[in-house]
């Protein structure tokens, strides 16, 4: 510490130039977090898998959702603005892929018009990054829509941005007004008006430097960071370095008033409080560096606070000392005494419980949070919307769509299969019904959406049992038309022996008559033919045979009336009244012919069912599935906009949209996307999609990623924490014993403080849950906040110890000398976590609550009631396995 004061100058000059340069040189963290973007999910994740194979597909798209909430029915003047509207958004061209019109069918309408007729959807399909799309709506709100009516502009991306937008709005409110705080808390300990000045000094010269760091950190090394990363090192730096500064100015004010010089005050200061600084710094670091070995980006985001605390280290090893170097006593001017150094009356008091009377002081904490931790049920809420609240146009928007189409209309999940190669031909196709189907009898989802159901119902057409009825038809219609084809050739066969008999015998005519007599017989051996194929073909006969067989008719039919054309010639060469008959014959020749075409078109009727049932019989997907889709069908005009919407990547990949019953954010899709995701494996099972790449896309897919794997992280993380913490104060304690009930209690703090919040939260504002990331943040604060202040307690009862004072003595005596310094500093960092509750982010005031309860409730009953207590208890043996201190000092 001499060297730092004989350079004092120098350091100070360079450590402030050093944070001025990288302040204006260092990248930008704000837009670093808002790129980084609000959910950042491991590359393994479902939804990622989704993400990256819709990008590679060229298919990375979104939807935007403009959405009319209208107080009356749509009527056709509407209509009409409605499709204007939408062709103008599609002529905008990029970033706009395509646009939906509701009216441009029925189909169409049905889908997109609310059942009531008075909400109306027009999603835009967008391809292009975050920043586009956000752009593309200011362009559309500014120069599309009209001012006078209400349309609302919604989507996931604008959701996010909204969010991104409120937490960056939330941090500079929380900046401010954690200055005032600090600088109003710290006027009323110290009584002075230069001492406030110091820490906020130091503090700030941390801030802008670790930021400046940690954001080349991101550039360089690919650093963790998200909203929380700047949210976070403002609160702990300031609510810790300020707790930091309270006892290094404690104990060096101390040091004056026992008489020493500036200098031998400021050594004395950092021999005793500076190691218990550098100790709790320590455990700070530890249990934010710790966090860097989370998988999940968002919670290693939080890890830039170790780099804070880093620096924080070195501020108040150079900064502060050279402000007490300066300013000697002057600067708790005009103060001649500071409250921050008295002895605590409330821990004089306390202690005459919990070292006086151990078990009744275990009790009265028992009593305090074990009726709190039984109303604990861990209730999560993955709802972003409930960051923001209902003021911005985007939730204003999901809430119309929920009221007017159901709650799961507003953001469907995405189911995704995908192959090498194109999947979309008539013998698979099928098989996406069966897989549908099964999604559909999953709890919770509403409709199913792909190739075979387009507007959420299948299509009858494709039904075996539908086509088998329409063949049947087709059966009996050609029943009826041999029918017709019968009495037909009756007519022709009675005109033929009539026009036989009407010749005179023995003229040259006759010849002709045998002729008419021949084709007549001819047309009643036919007639009884197509008789006996029609009665076949209602007892069974296939239509194949049954084409043969008409087949096989109408040459003779052609024959016959070549015969009649004949007999009708020589006929005709008489003349006179026998000539004239040739006429009739004529007619009665295209009878002939006209029956025979109607044989032809019933046998191409009959060949088209005889070979649409051929394919039937070699249809493995009929058997399977009951669906049946002619060759050729999904090759039609009318199939290419359902082909369009539901593939990709040249047809080698499918989608299905899931509408689900329940809001897309809640606890309850969650466990719908889970039970989806089991059926989809268990439907392509023995399909020819078997082999294809599964992912689920949307945000009740990507908040169910977000459940497995935060939960995970969690166990794993704190895990690690708790070990490293454990490991770092046994070594520097010497003793097993004490971390153990150091850690346990820090632990107990956080469940009654988060048992607290759920009730506030859930139980009595009615939100599902606390916002997932909360409790792990909650957690990691807690735990390495906290241990601070049982550092700074026994960390003093090790001093005491070393001054030769019993357990029950150096308890009393470093509860009375740290109280003050404790409470003072539990309340300013409770003061700096509470500055993000006018921030208006869920979030934020969420882990203000559970931080604010658990250091006030640390502060104030748990560290001067539990700990004393148990230290008591265990006496000497708190030092174990190691030397008790007390006996070191004895032994010397």
């Amino acid at each position: 510490m001499r060297f730092i004061l004989k350079f004092k100058w120098i350091i100070v000059f360079a450590l402030i130039s050093l944070s001025i340069g990288l302040f204006f040189s260092s990248p930008d963290l704000t837009k670093q977090a808002e790129e980084a973007g609000t959910f950042q999910l491991p590359d393994d994740a479902a939804s990622s898998k989704a993400a990256d194979i819709l990008e590679k597909a060229g298919a990375a798209e979104e939807t935007l959702s403009l959405v009319y909430p209208l107080k009356k029915e749509v009527d056709a003047p509407l209509k009409k603005e409605i499709t204007a509207t939408a062709k103008k958004i599609k002529a905008l061209g990029e970033p706009v892929a395509d646009v939906l019109e509701p009216f441009e069918s029925e189909e169409m309408e049905e889908q997109l018009v609310s059942e009531d007729r008075k909400t109306v959807l027009v999603p835009i399909t967008v391809n292009g990054s975050d920043d586009e799309i956000v752009d593309l709506a200011d362009k559309i709100r500014s120069e599309i829509l009209p001012e006078n009516e209400t349309v609302y502009l919604t989507g996931e991306a604008l959701i996010n941005h909204d969010v991104n937008v409120s937490a960056q709005e939330g941090l500079k409110r929380t900046e401010v007004i954690t200055v005032i705080l600090i600088f109003a808390l710290l006027l009323l300990v110290f009584r002075s008006l230069v001492t406030p000045f110091i820490p906020l000094i130091a503090v700030g010269i941390t801030y802008l430097l670790s930021q400046s760091i940690v954001a080349y950190f991101i550039d360089w090394f690919g650093f963790p960071v998200s909203n929380y990363t700047q949210i976070f090192l403002v609160a702990v730096l300031f609510g810790i370095g300020t707790d930091y500064c309270i006892l290094l100015l404690s104990r060096y004010k101390e040091e004056l008033l026992a008489g020493h010089e500036v200098e031998d005050a400021i050594v004395n200061t950092y021999k005793t409080a500076g190691r218990t600084l550098a100790i709790s710094g320590l455990a700070v670091f530890i249990g934010f560096a710790a966090i860097g070995f989370a998988d999940f980006p968002i919670f290693k985001s939080a890890v830039g606070v170790a780099v804070g605390i880093a620096v924080l280290i070195v501020v108040l090893f150079t900064v502060l000392p050279f402000f007490m170097a300066m300013l000697k006593d002057k600067l708790f001017w005009p103060s001649k005494k500071a409250a921050s150094h008295q002895d605590s009356k409330i821990w004089i008091a306390f202690s005459k419980v919990s070292v006086m009377r151990p078990l009744l002081s275990i009790l009265i904490v028992a009593v305090i949070a074990i009726p709190l931790l039984f109303t604990y049920d861990n209730d999560l809420s993955y709802n972003t919307v409930d960051e923001i609240g209902k003021g911005y146009e985007s939730v204003k928007g999901l809430d119309a769509i929920s009221a007017g189409f159901g709650e799961g209309d507003s953001l469907p999940v995405q189911v995704i299969l995908k192959k090498d190669k194109a999947m979309v031909n008539e013998k698979d196709v099928p098989y996406l019904e069966g897989i549908s189907r099964e999604i559909e009898k999953v709890e919770g989802v509403k409709q199913v959406r792909t190739i075979t159901r387009p507007a959420g119902e299948m299509i009858e057409d494709l039904y075996i049992d539908h086509q088998l009825g329409l063949m049947a038809d087709g059966l009996r219609d050609a029943n009826e038309g041999l029918s017709e084809v019968q009495k037909g050739l009756e007519q022709v066969q009675n005109g033929l022996n009539n026009a036989a008999s009407s010749l005179p015998s023995g003229s040259q005519a006759s010849s002709g008559g045998t002729q008419l007599k021949q084709a007549a017989a001819g047309i009643g051996q036919i007639n009884e033919q197509i008789g006996s194929i029609s009665g076949g073909l209602q007892q069974g006969m296939p239509a194949q045979q049954a084409v043969g067989g008409l087949e096989a008719l109408r040459p003779e039919l052609g024959k016959i009336s070549q015969g009649i054309n004949q007999a009708a010639g020589q006929i005709e060469s008489q003349g006179g009244q026998v000539g004239s008959l040739s006429s009739g014959l004529g007619s009665l020749s295209s009878g002939v012919d006209e029956s025979n075409k109607g044989l032809g078109e019933i046998s191409e009727g009959l060949e088209e069912i005889a070979s649409t049932m051929e394919e039937m019989s070699h249809s493995k997907g009929i058997r399977d599935t009951g669906i049946f889709i002619p060759e050729g069908t999904l090759k039609e005009k009318d199939f290419e906009p359902v082909i369009e919407r539901y593939t990709f990547g040249k047809e080698t990949g499918i989608l299905f949209e899931v509408i689900l019953e329940d809001n897309p954010y809640s606890s309850e899709a969650i466990d719908t996307v889970k039970l989806i995701e089991e059926s989809v494996e268990r439907a392509v099972i023995g399909t020819p999609f078997e082999d294809a790449e599964l992912a689920y896309s949307g945000v009740a897919s990507m908040n169910a990623d977000l459940q497995d794997i935060s939960s995970n992280d969690f166990t794993r993380t704190v895990t690690i924490m708790l070990i490293s913490l454990f490991l770092v104060l046994a070594i520097l304690f010497r003793s097993i014993i004490m971390p153990l009930y150091m850690i346990g209690s820090l632990a107990l703090t956080y469940f009654t403080s988060v048992s607290v919040a759920e009730l506030i939260f859930v139980n009595w504002l009615g939100y599902d849950g606390i916002t997932w990331a909360m409790p792990f943040f909650g957690y990691v604060m807690l735990i390495a906040l906290g241990v601070d202040y049982s550092i700074f307690l026994l960390d003093r009862f090790r001093e005491e110890s070393l001054n030769g004072l019993d357990v029950q003595e150096a308890l009393t005596v470093s509860m009375a000398k740290m109280g003050t310094v404790i409470i003072t500093a539990a309340i300013i960092l409770a003061g700096t976590f509470g500055a993000m509750i006018p921030s208006g982010v869920l979030s934020l005031i969420q882990i203000a609550t559970i931080v604010i309860t658990g250091l006030l409730l640390y502060g104030i009953i748990i560290l001067p009631l539990l700990i004393p207590a148990i230290t008591v208890s265990f006496g000497n043996g708190v030092w174990w396995p190691f030397k008790s201190v007390v006996q070191k000092v004895r032994e010397k």
